[in-house]
């Protein structure tokens, strides 16, 4: 495991934390010493989760798209001691829609959890983020803005376009308070539901001849490119979008 010292007993914000990259956002951090608030929906598997890595992991049940209720979370975990170090913007939901019957409520409702509620949760974090002390924003995006899918995924993936933009705009205006923000953009990483909804044994071969390097691409990859963004190692970098894809969208 790679260590970045200046996470340890650091108060980290996930969203989606539950499962999936999220969970091993969780984990990670955890790993790093540092005392994880993380939210999902799937209330079961958070608290499993908590329970299993012990007071350094604090779930609580959030639905992103209340904003009141996500507003009111990060305040409680900035108020425990009035500082909020890095925010990790996971919470995501890539539901198949074929173009032609999208209807505008699944544009409001898909837009809603993944771009809507990270803008809302950076502009709360940020107030705890003050001071000159700084801090880094990592957005998460996708590969799939760069390739494109023949997945029904218009509207997921214009929401990660408008990451790129929102992270982007953001680097710029935080940046004379200290902080960073920086979208980090997985290629098809084999989560659990993943392996168990979408990826075939044809799959696995149309990744292996599209990825530079043509091994799967997991979960605990994504968390160590996380961990370096939220340490002070990566203090030099900002507005950029990190591809970590193994290679895919190079092809």
């Amino acid at each position: 495991m790679f260590t970045f010292s200046d996470l340890k007993g650091r108060i980290v914000i996930v969203t989606g934390g539950a499962t999936g990259i999220g969970e091993a956002f969780v984990r990670a951090f955890v790993e790093q010493s540092a005392v994880v608030h993380f939210c999902d929906v799937n209330t079961e598997a958070g608290r499993r989760l908590a329970d299993e890595l012990g007071e350094r992991a604090v779930f609580a049940p959030v639905d992103v798209t209340r904003e009141d209720d996500l507003r009111a979370w990060i305040q409680a975990a900035g108020a425990v001691n009035g500082r909020i170090y890095a925010l990790v913007n996971n919470v995501a939901f890539d539901q198949r829609i074929p173009f032609d019957d999208v209807s505008m409520d699944d544009w409001d409702r898909l837009m809603a959890v993944n771009l809507r509620a990270a803008f809302i949760c950076v502009q709360e974090v940020v107030k705890f983020m003050g001071d000159g002390k700084g801090g880094s924003i990592i957005n998460l995006g996708s590969c799939a803005f760069h390739t494109g899918q023949p997945d029904h995924l218009s509207v997921y993936i214009s929401a990660k376009g408008g990451q790129l933009g929102m992270t982007r705009e953001l680097a710029r205006e935080l940046g004379p308070r200290n902080i960073r923000v920086n979208l980090l953009s997985p290629g098809w990483t084999m989560t659990d539901r993943q392996l168990r909804d979408y990826v075939t044994e044809e799959t696995q071969q149309f990744l292996k001849q599209v990825q530079c390097l043509g091994e799967p691409l997991l979960p605990a990859e994504i968390a160590n490119v996380a961990m370096f963004l939220a340490s002070n190692a990566s203090r030099a970098i900002t507005g950029q979008n990190i591809l970590a894809d193994k290679g895919w969208a190079h092809h």
